[in-house]
């Protein structure tokens, strides 16, 4: 029989450290932050960063539950006698005009509007020392404006003290979501987020097509009562309350939403913003010589495809990204797995397989 040497295995050899195993369980665990975690607005995200909400957005779901509300009593008691009636096309006109309301609803609440990043701390330091040019004292920095000229008028860009910037021509800071977006037309708390270049078009298509749906609807119930007999008139109106609600949310809401899209039609047509027009931001200039909008192109045609059907531009900030000022974060992980005793044997079993081997022939 041939001899076999055994050698003690070292046990420390086998054994791995707690610390190594801990710390390559927190190189797996840590992750860098994307920049919609840690972005300084007061906006809400969903969808790893896809949508983006303003965070008082509580008015969007009246919005969306009275128009959903609205148009389902229509399709389901005046569309069965209009159908039989008149023409099926009724259900499938008022269908596509819900659809349409509802996915510019949607498209205007979760676009971004044109928000601009924040001037980062080497930027803001650059434009401190742009503005306070002199080291005394005593020295009185100067107005924080910047006058550009736009189309041969003088515009002035103000300087935003919480974004660290000057604000581009149009831009304004919103209080209620706290950016500066580009284009700012105003903060609608019906969709849930401010209105400004990038989800502008989608707005006006939102009630434009709303105003469609609502004279829509609201015919159709008065020709659905008129077609009817006046004693079933009474009786319809008494046992059916669905008409009854139709007809005073319509009626109290088509007017406002009539002189809505009259008054944005104008905006288009002139190139303003809401935020402009309320100002008064050029109407308080007709004494001078250089007096109108400097952004307008004198042309109605002109102005509405500017407005509307130029190319979308791309959101600047970025939100899905992960920048290097983001900071690392820490997700939840399992525990590592524990010890295998064939691989890292207790001492006594060493000590007992060694004894058995020194006294094997």
């Amino acid at each position: 029989m041939k001899n076999c040497e055994y050698q003690q295995i070292d046990p420390q050899a086998l054994t791995v450290s707690p610390l190594s195993v801990q710390n390559h369980t927190e190189k797996k665990a840590q992750r860098p932050r994307r920049k919609w975690e840690v972005f300084p607005g007061k906006n809400r995200f969903f969808c790893d960063g896809r949508l983006i909400l303003a965070r008082q957005s509580g008015v969007l779901p009246l919005t969306l539950g009275l128009i959903v509300v609205t148009c389902g009593l229509f399709f389901a008691f005046d569309c069965p006698f209009l159908v039989e009636h008149l023409t099926i096309f009724i259900p499938l006109v008022g269908g596509l005009l819900f659809l349409f309301v509802v996915l510019s609803l949607l498209r205007t609440s979760f676009t971004d509007p044109g928000i601009l990043p924040r001037a980062t701390a080497d930027e803001a330091a650059d434009i401190e020392k742009q503005i306070d040019t002199s080291g005394s004292s005593t020295y009185r920095p100067p107005p924080r404006t910047k006058e550009i000229l736009i189309n041969q008028q003088v515009v002035k860009l103000k300087y935003c003290f919480t974004c660290k910037m000057f604000r581009p021509p149009r831009t304004s800071h919103c209080s209620l979501c706290d950016n500066c977006v580009e284009r700012f037309d105003h903060h609608c708390p019906w969709v849930g987020n401010c209105v400004g270049k990038r989800n502008y078009r989608f707005f006006y298509s939102f009630i434009i097509s709303l105003s469609f749906l609502t004279s829509f609807i609201f015919g159709c119930v008065i020709t659905h009562i008129t077609l009817r007999e006046y004693s079933q008139v009474i009786s319809h109106l008494d046992s059916s309350w669905c008409t009854v609600v139709e007809l005073v949310i319509c009626f109290f809401s088509i007017w406002s939403i009539l002189g809505l899209s009259g008054f944005h039609t104008y905006l288009i047509a002139s190139n303003l913003t809401t935020n402009e027009d309320i100002k008064g931001s050029w109407s308080s200039k007709r004494g001078a010589e250089d007096s109108g909008n400097p952004y307008s192109y004198n042309n109605i045609i002109t102005n509405c495809c500017v407005t509307l059907c130029g190319p979308m531009p791309p959101s600047l900030i970025d939100r899905r990204a992960c920048g290097p000022d983001c900071p690392v974060v820490a997700v939840c992980s399992s525990p590592p797995p524990p010890t295998c005793p064939l691989l890292h044997p207790p001492d006594f079993l060493l000590q007992s397989l060694t004894r058995s081997l020194a006294v094997s022939p």
